[in-house]
C-alpha cells in the first residue's frame, strides 16, 4: 500500500503519549518550532500556534506525565527534548499556565521545575513584553569528553545497547509501515534529508536520532516514542563520534531514505530489516571505536 505520493498540506496534529526518557547526555534528534516559529524541521504545514506542537515526537514532549509526577519528572521530560533537538535552541515555550495543563501537573510544581531547568542552562526567562521561558540548547561536549564517555562503554554493554535500539527501530518501522500517516511520512522524510544536509557531527547526531524518534511516533505508539526517546539519551551524543564522517553519513541518509521508501509502501518486513541494518551498523562502529581506545 502506497501512503505518501501526494502531499497533506494541513498541520501535523495528534500527539504520540508521554515521554519520561532518563536522564542522559544525548544530543540527537532534530529541531521543531512552535509558536508559530517554524523551527529546524518544520514546514509550513506543521507550523502556526499551539498545533505546532502536537504532532509526532514533538507531541509527546507536551503530553500528559503520569500521575503524581514529581518536579523532577516534569525536568527530566522537558531537558530531554531539549538536549535531543526535539525542542528548538531560543524557541519559546507555552506559558506556564498552558503548559502546566498539557502536562498535567500544578503550576507550583511546572515553576519549580522550570527554575531546575534554568539552573542547568537549558532554559532562560526573559522578563516583560514579549518575554516568557526560552529553550537553550547546550553545547555539544567536546569529542575528548564523547571518546571518554564511550570508554567507560565495555564491549558487552555496547553490543546490549545495540540489540536494544535495533529491537525499537525495528519494530517501529515494521509498525509504521502499516499505521503511518501522511504528516508522518512528510517529517521522515524532511529528516533524511536534513542529514544529507548537516554540516558538523553534532548537528549530525541530532538529525540521526531525531529519525528513529520520529519513525517511533510514525508507529503511533507511546511507549516506543517514550522507549526511543530514553535510549537517544544514552547514546545520542556517542554517536557524533562516528558521524563525523562524510561518506558514512551519507550512507546513513541513504540507508534512513530507504526506510521511509519502505514505510510509505507499506512494507512492514522490509522496513524492519532496513531499520535494523541501519542500527546494527552504526552500534557496530561505535564498537569498534571503542576497541581502539
Amino acid at each position: 500500500m502506497d501512503r505518501g505520493r501526494g502531499t497533506d498540506g494541513t498541520g501535523d496534529t495528534g500527539g504520540t503519549g508521554d515521554t519520561n526518557g532518563t536522564g542522559g547526555t544525548g544530543g540527537t534528534g532534530g529541531t521543531g518550532g512552535t509558536g508559530g516559529t517554524g523551527g529546524i524541521g518544520e514546514d509550513a504545514g506543521d507550523t502556526g500556534g499551539t498545533d505546532g506542537i502536537r504532532g509526532g515526537a514533538r507531541g509527546a514532549v507536551f503530553a500528559p506525565v503520569e500521575r503524581r509526577a514529581r518536579v523532577d519528572t516534569v525536568v527530566r521530560r522537558i531537558g530531554d527534548a531539549i538536549e535531543l533537538g526535539l525542542l528548538a535552541d531560543g524557541e519559546q515555550l507555552p506559558g506556564e499556565s498552558e503548559l502546566a495543563g498539557r502536562l498535567g501537573v500544578s503550576t507550583v510544581t511546572l515553576r519549580e521545575a522550570l527554575m531546575a531547568l534554568r539552573q542547568q542552562g537549558l532554559v532562560t526567562t526573559r522578563r516583560g513584553r514579549g518575554g516568557g521561558s526560552f529553550v537553550s540548547r547546550p553545547r555539544p561536549p567536546a569529542e575528548d569528553r564523547l571518546l571518554g564517555r564511550l570508554r567507560d562503554w565495555s564491549s558487552t554493554e555496547l553490543r546490549d545497547l545495540g540489540d536494544h535500539w535495533a529491537a525499537l527501530s525495528g519494530t517501529a518501522a515494521r509498525l509504521a509501515a502499516d499505521r503511518t500517516e501522511p504528516h508522518d511520512l512528510r517529517r521522515l522524510r524532511r529528516t533524511a534529508e536534513e542529514l544529507a544536509d548537516a554540516g558538523d557531527a553534532a548537528a549530525r547526531g541530532r538529525v540521526y536520532g531525531r529519525f528513529h524518534v520520529e519513525l517511533a511516533a510514525a508507529a503511533q505508539s507511546a511507549r516506543l516514542t517514550r522507549a526511543q526517546i530514553a535510549l537517544q539519551t544514552e547514546v545520542g551524543a556517542l554517536l557524533c563520534l562516528v558521524l563525523g564522517d562524510d561518506a558514512y553519513r551519507e550512507e546513513v541518509a541513504d540507508r534512513h531514505r530507504a526506510v521511509v521508501r519502505a514505510v510509505q509502501d507499506g512494507a512492514p518486513e522490509p522496513a524492519r530489516t532496513l531499520a535494523e541494518r541501519c542500527v546494527e551498523e552504526s552500534a557496530g562502529r561505535l564498537a569498534a571505536l571503542r576497541l581502539t581506545l
